[in-house]
């Protein structure tokens, strides 16, 4: 759809918004709060046959350890998940590789004990019965990760959870966005 650019004094109708409103790309679906002191947390209705990809943003989350906080689709927990990425802790120079395969998650990245962490998750196809990929960058004050993986099951999810590897996880917001079809 081309863009259109209305002038100074044009009326906008409800006919133009419902318009732009309906042919945008990234589209709010839902958001969540985490909770205070919680091993995990469990985001359901959050895919469905109206998105085929989306954006998860988890945004201000304090951990009680410098732990990974791991990302497992709902129904998805058999030994499926498979990444690789890089990662440098804060103030370092080196840039660390690493690698995961047949495990039952995914590593969501290292929010640490401080807070104002900020993920992104971009996953394909989490509710169609396809092989999904994710690619994820993660920023805290411990540490920045960039990661690729793939989850190797046609099983379709409508939810994940996120749960720290030791601790608990405190405060923050999961928001989830799905790219509207072409």
């Amino acid at each position: 759809m081309a863009i259109k650019t209305f002038t100074t004094g044009e009326v906008l109708t409800a006919a133009d918004t419902n318009t732009y409103l309906a042919n945008s790309g990234l589209v709010f679906v839902k958001s969540q709060t985490i909770g205070s002191a919680v091993s995990s947390v469990t985001v359901t209705s959050a895919f469905s046959s109206t998105y085929d990809n989306y954006r998860i943003i988890v945004s201000g989350t304090v951990c009680s350890a410098n732990a990974d906080v791991t990302f497992q689709l709902s129904s998805i927990t058999t030994s499926v998940y498979s990444y690789q990425g890089y990662y440098q802790l804060i103030g370092s120079a080196t840039l660390n590789g690493y690698g995961n395969a047949s495990t039952t998650n995914m590593a969501f990245g290292t929010p640490g004990t401080t807070g104002n962490s900020f993920s992104q998750l971009e996953i394909s196809a989490p509710n169609l019965a396809v092989t999904k990929y994710a690619n994820l960058i993660t920023s805290s004050a411990l540490i920045s990760v960039t990661q690729g993986g793939e989850i190797r099951s046609s099983v379709q999810s409508t939810g994940f959870t996120l749960a720290p590897t030791s601790g608990t996880m405190t405060g923050g917001t999961i928001t989830v966005m799905g790219y509207r079809k072409g």
